[in-house]
């Protein structure tokens, strides 16, 4: 039988997470020291301990994860490993609640919507309350269905989620909770859960239910969680449930890389592990396999500065010097040019754009960038967000252009028409056979759209594109676009910054036609939903949000817009939590470079504030991750790009400174720690 030498395959620390059998454990795992290396040596040094597999369960937030880790046990030990119980937390509900749905009143051939079809639901229930023939703009199904399932996986009322995240439909709250509760009856008449009711069904399941919570923590005397940062306090409080009898329960996860709040994950479940489980040991990896020393050193600096964390020092014996380089470009575009620029000349050096990254903390972040690129001919992808010319609103505006430059135009026109409350596809069809020459159709209108669409044929009678150049044209334009754009998106003012960025784009250029051309860029040879498969064969520059980019590595990352109101995002800056979050995401950026960091701010942001409200070009402070412990004069190599720093600059910088057996009482314990501020 197959023996494996685990003293030889892990280093110390890897090897006592391994070797920890029974008791509580919490392996706080840095960035790149090898947390997946750690759960397949465990999975396979139980099981070679005599561990029956199916009394092992690992929970992961993927499928694909838990397979692999399976699959690398079973190629490590034998096939004993693959019939251990693992999957994500919703599978793993799944499965428990079909075999006990009768102790819940349900039946266990309870149908699982997805989440079109949840939406259709709320659709139907919101139509059928008359909700949608309100006068004020009603929130559509998917906003719905979104305030409701972060109220539950956040554990927080309604009212609380609308006014964090959709201060726009707080006047609608009450409307929204009648929603939620013939939501919830139409469910339990059709017998149909969604995601989030296999998670609250299973607690109840595993809280109403002594006998069964007893049965199921006897089956699984050994538990592991991947990723426990990313828990929301549902998901921690079952794994806690789980664990309740034995306290036999391994969660691994990495305080400093807990950037999902917005899904729902709890920060607090990580920290409170060890209070939860009096006799938790903890298990720090802090060797790194990924990247340098000085950029360890960065990222060491900046996340020591955290407000609460466990404390850890990564290292690494991989050899590099190359400090991480601050560049602190003219504007937004000398922030592009110089990417563009750098791109080029490490292609040279033999660094292959597969192996270079753009992170941005917000998606419009990167819209001047993609413009740059496509000038340059350098091939990227997007994840993390629709590539910018595709999104809907920059395609809605740029059509209105698109039929100053030609008046023929019918998709465009079409596009435009669709916008106008009251016009369909019949409606828009009419109108334009009436427009275009030679259809020679009378034009069409009812009373109830006329004066729209003669706002709209005035605009275009008005402009003159020989004498505009195409910022000008944007501006009258978002001026009548603006109530259009909050009739059609229920998250406009997330995409206000795209438009920002379209408008500061289209200042480059004098014509008209060099514009449309430009923006008429290639779209994406892969899809989005193919985000983290790494294609060897792939040439493309990769563009990702921090978020999508958690869990990958290059050899050379740049870290766009590092600076205050940006990274940190100006909604944390009043917000202490918020901020702590921030700083991690900035880590976890930091930390997917393997060799060459660089990160770069515009020194003047054009128009930092929304088209909205007005606004103009003012200097921006560097952030305050970089602002601490002198690392900037430390552990930063400052590259000039020709800026002058200025007394206004130093005074700008100095204000803001200034701002700135049954355990009852174990389960007592638990419930109180996990309780939610409203019952669903």
């Amino acid at each position: 039988m197959k023996k494996i030498d685990y003293k030889n395959e892990l280093n110390p620390a890897q090897l006592e997470a391994v070797e920890s059998i029974d008791g509580a454990y919490l392996v706080i795992a840095g960035a790149g020291s090898g947390k997946t290396r750690v759960l397949v040596h465990r999975v396979a040094y139980l099981v070679e301990k005599g561990v029956k597999p199916d009394e092992i369960l690992l929970l992961t937030f993927t499928r694909r994860a838990s397979e692999e880790m399976l699959r690398r046990a079973s190629l490590l030990l034998d096939e004993r490993c693959s019939r251990v119980s693992g999957g994500t937390f919703h599978s793993f509900a799944n499965a428990t609640l079909r075999r006990y749905a009768k102790a819940l009143g349900l039946a266990n051939n309870f149908s699982i919507l997805d989440e079109p079809d949840a939406e259709d639901t709320i659709n139907l229930i919101r139509t059928q309350m008359g909700f949608n023939k309100s006068e004020k703009r009603f929130p559509r199904k998917k906003a719905i269905l979104e305030v409701i399932s972060k109220s539950v996986n956040k554990s927080e009322k309604l009212e609380d989620v609308l006014y964090d995240e959709y201060p726009q439909f707080l006047e609608f709250s009450e409307e929204i909770k009648q929603i939620r509760e013939e939501y919830h009856k139409y469910k339990i008449e059709k017998s149909l859960l969604d995601y989030d009711d296999l998670l609250v069904y299973l607690k109840k399941l595993l809280t109403n239910h002594e006998e069964i919570r007893l049965s199921l923590s006897r089956k699984y005397r050994y538990i592991m969680v991947d990723e426990y940062q990313d828990t929301n306090k549902l998901q921690a409080f079952i794994a806690c449930l789980l664990a309740s009898e034995h306290k036999n329960i391994m969660v691994v996860g990495d305080d400093a890389q807990s950037i999902y709040s917005f899904r729902g994950a709890n920060f607090r479940n990580i920290m409170d592990f060890p209070q939860l489980f009096k006799n938790t040991k903890i298990i720090t990896l802090e060797e790194n396999y990924r990247s340098t020393q000085p950029i360890l050193n960065l990222t060491n600096e900046v996340i020591r500065g955290a407000k609460e964390k466990f404390e850890k020092n990564l290292y690494t014996k991989k050899k590099g010097e190359q400090q991480p380089v601050f560049v602190d470009a003219e504007d937004e575009n000398g922030q592009s040019r110089y990417i563009a620029d750098k791109i080029l000349e490490l292609r040279e050096e033999g660094v292959e754009s597969k192996d270079i990254a753009v992170l941005f903390r917000s998606g419009w972040h990167s819209n001047d960038l993609e413009v740059e690129l496509a000038s340059r001919n350098i091939p990227f992808v997007k994840y993390g967000g629709q590539k910018f010319v595709e999104a809907a609103h920059i395609k809605d505006v740029i059509s209105y252009l698109r039929i100053v430059y030609n008046a023929a135009d019918q998709v465009s026109w079409l596009r435009a028409l669709l916008l106008i409350p009251g016009i369909g596809p019949k409606s828009a069809e009419k109108i334009i056979n009436a427009l275009i020459p030679g259809k020679g159709a009378p034009l069409v209108t009812s009373e109830k759209n006329k004066e729209e669409v003669n706002k709209l044929f005035n605009i275009l009678k008005d402009i003159n594109s020989s004498m505009q150049g195409p910022a000008e044209i944007i501006e009258i334009f978002l001026e009548y676009y603006q109530p259009l754009l909050k009739n059609k998106y229920d998250d406009f003012h997330k995409r206000i910054n795209d438009l920002d960025s379209l408008l500061r784009i289209a200042s480059r250029y004098k014509s008209l036609e060099q514009f449309l051309t430009d923006m008429a860029l290639e779209p994406p040879e892969r899809s989005l939903a193919e985000a983290g498969l790494k294609d060897k064969d792939d040439s493309t520059l990769t563009l990702s949000t921090i978020h999508s980019a958690k869990g990958l590595e290059w050899h050379t990352v740049f870290l766009i817009y590092v600076a205050e109101g940006h990274l940190p995002s100006y909604r944390s800056l009043e917000d202490e939590e918020g901020i702590e979050e921030e700083r991690r995401l900035f880590y976890v950026a930091s930390t997917r470079a393997k060799e060459n960091l660089f990160l770069l701010k515009p020194h003047v942001d054009r128009n930092p504030r929304s088209f909205m409200d007005g606004g103009g070009p003012v200097l921006t402070q560097v952030s305050r991750f970089l602002d601490e412990s002198k690392i900037m004069d430390k552990l930063l190599q400052i590259e000039d790009t020709g800026n002058e720093f200025d007394a206004g600059y130093a005074e700008f910088n100095e204000d803001i400174d200034k701002k700135g057996a049954t355990d009852k009482e174990f389960l007592r314990m638990m419930q109180e720690h996990f309780r939610d501020k409203e019952e669903y």
